[in-house]
């Protein structure tokens, strides 16, 4: 496969819920609407690269149901979303094995709250003989709590103790990538990468395909997956200079959360020992805050600040 032209992370997208890398518990769930052969209106919330689009076109394509995904992060305007929703909505499904279509809203936590989901509240109402809703969003906090109330919620969280034998799935699947695109990779590199960013799968397989472009994975990687960016962040928070902490969090792409394990796996590199314990509380805090917050810029910036008020540098 040319990896020039072509995205892994579309190419090896799974096609079917057991192709899924998901909590027994989730992978269960989907499984059972599978063989029921019904889709509620669906919200999927979660971190981003743990498989809620994917999930979501896995679901119609097993059910072979009509859908289409808007992606609401660029198209979340009330009329766009009137205009494409109700002329695929108000029509008859062409599948005749289908109980019903279905519109995937990806990143439905971009929409205004005020208007656009509002608005979104009314369709689910007007169309739900013919057609499924099914919402994806890091935040679900940032969606009202009409639509929470109107689609069966599932949160897409990996608990502590699920987490290696999920990240050990995912090791073998990009093995088998890497190994049918002819790349060489490092096992002991290509495990310590993965678990740098699990869970995001997405944005492994984003970066590992742009890396593969030398011909082999090899240590390289872990100094080029945003180290220059997280060492200047560090000397930040060292010097206590919370502007240029600010200015980093406007410009970074860093996810918060991805953030925090950094943090915490390179304390013992940056940080003194006494104040180790400290560091993990606050990201701690932090960390469990990311995950309910209005603002992720403002509870960074304030988990800054803690850390710059509480820990000491070496």
């Amino acid at each position: 496969m040319n990896t020039s032209t072509s995205l892994w992370c579309e190419d090896y997208r799974p096609k079917k819920i057991e192709e899924c890398i998901l909590p027994p518990e989730l992978k269960e769930q989907f499984e059972k609407l599978v063989t029921l052969g019904e889709i509620p209106s669906l919200m999927l919330i979660g971190a981003p690269g743990t498989g809620k689009t994917t999930v979501a076109r896995a679901l119609c394509a097993e059910l072979n149901c009509d859908y289409i995904i808007i992606n609401c992060s660029e198209d979340s305007g009330i009329d766009v979303l009137r205009n494409r929703i109700r002329n695929f909505a108000s029509t008859v499904s062409l599948e005749s094995d289908s109980k019903h279509k279905v519109v995937i809203l990806d990143e439905a936590d971009y929409c205004n709250p005020t208007s656009t989901q509002p608005a979104l509240r009314g369709f689910i109402e007007e169309f739900h003989s013919n057609c499924r809703f099914i919402f994806t969003g890091n935040y679900g906090n940032k969606i009202i709590p009409a639509l929470h109330s109107r689609c069966s919620v599932i949160n897409f969280e990996i608990r502590k103790e699920q987490k290696n034998q999920l990240m050990a799935a995912f090791f073998k699947r990009t093995t088998s990538i890497l190994e049918s695109n002819n790349i060489g990779y490092d096992s002991t590199v290509l495990a310590k990468f993965i678990s740098y960013h699990f869970p995001d799968m997405r944005r492994c397989l984003n970066e590992l395909q742009m890396y593969s472009t030398i011909g082999t994975i090899d240590a390289g990687i872990l100094s080029t997956t945003d180290n220059a960016e997280f060492v200047e962040l560090v000397g930040f928070l060292k010097d206590k200079n919370f502007k240029k902490a600010r200015e980093w969090i406007t410009t970074s792409s860093a996810d918060p959360v991805s953030l925090f394990t950094k943090l915490y796996d390179t304390s013992n590199e940056y940080v003194v020992s006494e104040s180790i314990p400290t560091l993990i509380v606050i990201l701690g805090e932090y960390g469990y805050k990311a995950n309910f917050v209005a603002n992720p810029d403002l509870n960074l910036a304030a988990c800054f600040v803690e850390i710059m008020a509480e820990v000491n540098f070496k």
